[in-house]
């Protein structure tokens, strides 16, 4: 295999696990809020945050490392209209992603303490759900239209 196929191979599975399991967490973390069972909301929100470490950091890494190379090798110029567009939408999504990461660990914290008190969840802990629900949007369309400069590679 050369390093050119190698590289689109990682490239494209890094952005798999990144838009899969960003779609994938995000569903089942809205279900679960959404489940009123307190159980099943804690160890969703305990799996979201180890899925973002596990599989959605190092993606995040990777695709920028191994984009900008790909561009390099095929001879695309970074001020191409599409690249630029790609990569500021990938900054965008960044910019939804960071928050919803910080969001995610004080929720997990807030369902173990109602968990082991016997309470609801607080008023916060929906109130972080919402803002992390409203951010995954953005994030998600981001994504979609990246997926498409990518392939389509438009003049713009």
């Amino acid at each position: 295999m050369d390093d050119y196929i190698l590289l689109k191979y990682v490239h494209i599975l890094s952005s798999t696990l990144l838009f899969g399991t960003g779609l994938g967490t995000a569903f089942h973390g809205w279900m679960a809020n959404r489940s009123g069972n307190l159980s099943a909301t804690t160890v969703v929100n305990r799996n979201v945050v180890r899925a973002d470490w596990l599989f959605t950091a190092p993606a995040v890494i990777v695709q920028p490392i191994t984009g900008v190379w790909l561009a390099y090798i095929t001879g695309y110029p970074m001020d191409s209209g599409w690249l630029l567009a790609a990569i500021l939408l990938y900054l965008l999504v960044g910019a939804c992603w960071l928050p919803v990461v910080w969001l995610q660990i004080p929720m997990q914290h807030l369902a173990e303490a109602a968990l082991a008190a016997g309470t609801d969840l607080p008023r916060l802990y929906h109130r972080y759900a919402a803002i992390w629900f409203a951010l995954g949007w953005p994030a998600f369309v981001g994504v979609l239209i990246i997926f498409y400069l990518m392939i389509a590679k438009p003049e713009l």
